[in-house]
């Protein structure tokens, strides 16, 4: 099979994107421990105040990495989507970063995600369709809302240490090997991006591994939940469908149904909570290490099955990955909402 990306190029850019993202997150920390404390709340599984921000590092890698590769020209790398894409994660930086010091109100946020969302699914021109027995405009009008949610949820799920991490990187690795062996010509094209993504993550988890000394914040977790969001509508245009389905599952899942059982329970949707299935495996008795490396573990199926997903694409193949998928999710969540019964308490 012929293949369409320099591996050495590809291996630099994410040895290049690690090492900044760490070095500048080393640059950082004194500032953010003096200025950007996230003190324990209900959602926090913290106990000790730590510092927040570190996805001031990620972005700035990717933003960076992005912009030498809509200015050199990469191949496929089309400048005028490539600025719309960039001011949008920079836009959301910004958002998340006045959050993280005094929190917005829920209107004004969701407004200011509803635009950068619209505006990044105009700058895929949409092409193609993902569901065309619908109207178009319905289709475009559920993939911004689709893109609301997922940024959404990403920050939800950003609430154990590492958790972000091990959700990103194996996604954003997944779409290199799928960009890398010409499956999809569109993800190629954005390999820079996802180079950059999986590097910056692997550059930050050592400062957020258990016991965190810092997390991302949600000047990281926005951000990040548009861009895996929006590389993943490419992927779903492109025909793939099943694949950017099964690729987020684990989030997906999880953030679905915590929010329909708060729903379903009269709770406040946008109030600060521990009910995820993964905070729940927690306080149940499960380390945050063996919860993060189960979720670490389902990824790498995940990704290996949307892969296969694409690589033998007959209908009843895509059917079979989907549905190995649905049931290796559904194995974990069973897991983490039953670790009481079934994990011993660490002292």
């Amino acid at each position: 099979m012929q293949r369409f990306f320099d591996p050495v190029y590809a291996c630099a850019l994410l040895a290049a994107s690690t090492v900044a993202t760490a070095l500048l997150v080393w640059v950082l920390h004194p500032l953010l421990v003096r200025y950007a404390l996230a003190r324990p709340n209900a959602r926090s599984s913290h106990t000790t105040p730590t510092p927040q921000g570190g996805g001031i590092a990620v972005v700035a890698t990717v933003v960076t990495v992005g912009a030498a590769s809509a200015f050199f020209g990469a191949p496929g790398f089309n400048a005028p989507w490539a600025v719309i894409v960039l001011v949008a994660l920079v836009v959301l930086a910004v958002v998340g970063a006045i959050d993280d010091i005094r929190p917005m109100p829920v209107v004004p946020r969701l407004v200011m995600q509803f635009a950068v969302a619209a505006a990044l699914v105009w700058a895929l021109q949409l092409d193609g369709r993902i569901v065309p027995f619908i109207p178009a405009p319905l289709e475009t009008a559920l993939l911004v809302v689709g893109l609301v949610w997922f940024i959404n949820l990403t920050n939800f799920m950003d609430g154990i240490d590492l958790m972000t991490v091990v959700e990103v990187v194996p996604i954003a690795l997944c779409l290199v090997v799928i960009g890398y062996l010409g499956f999809v010509p569109q993800i190629t094209a954005l390999m820079p991006l996802s180079l950059a993504l999986a590097g910056a993550m692997l550059g930050f988890a050592p400062y957020n591994r258990h016991v965190a000394r810092l997390f991302l914040g949600d000047v990281g977790s926005l951000p990040i939940g548009a861009l895996v969001g929006w590389l993943l509508i490419v992927l779903a245009l492109a025909g793939q469908l099943v694949a950017a389905l099964i690729l987020p599952l684990y989030y997906l899942a999880d953030a679905t149904i915590t929010l329909a059982r708060r729903w379903r329970n009269g709770e406040r949707i946008s109030q600060a909570h521990r009910s995820h299935f993964y905070q729940r495996a927690v306080i149940a008795g499960m380390t945050v290490p063996q919860v993060t490396r189960e979720v670490l573990l389902l990824n790498v199926c995940l990704g290996a099955l949307a892969v296969a997903s694409i690589r033998w694409p007959r209908p009843e193949h895509q059917l079979l990955c989907l549905a190995a998928a649905l049931a290796l999710t559904a194995l974990l969540l069973w897991r983490f909402e039953n670790a009481r019964a079934s994990t011993r308490v660490a002292p």
